[in-house]
């Protein structure tokens, strides 16, 4: 299941980077696919539906980022 998100604190290739390994390690996250144009913009391929506050769990892992869900 594929879902669409925002994430904001995202700048650079390190940032993506950062990011797409912390989601991935989150279980049931297959596959992050995060881009620099549109800044931040995400694509989270899941097992099973998590919300967006377990999202944000798994980024203040980390810190600097937050996750909000988009809205078709």
């Amino acid at each position: 299941m594929k879902q669409k998100f925002q994430i904001s604190g995202i700048s650079c290739g390190g940032c993506v980077s950062r990011v797409k390994k912390t989601l991935e390690e989150h279980p049931k996250i297959e596959k992050a696919e995060i881009f620099l144009a549109p800044k931040g913009a995400t694509i989270i391929t899941m097992k099973e539906t998590l919300s967006v506050d377990e999202l944000q769990k798994q980024l203040n892992t980390i810190g600097g980022y937050t996750i909000e869900k988009i809205e078709k």
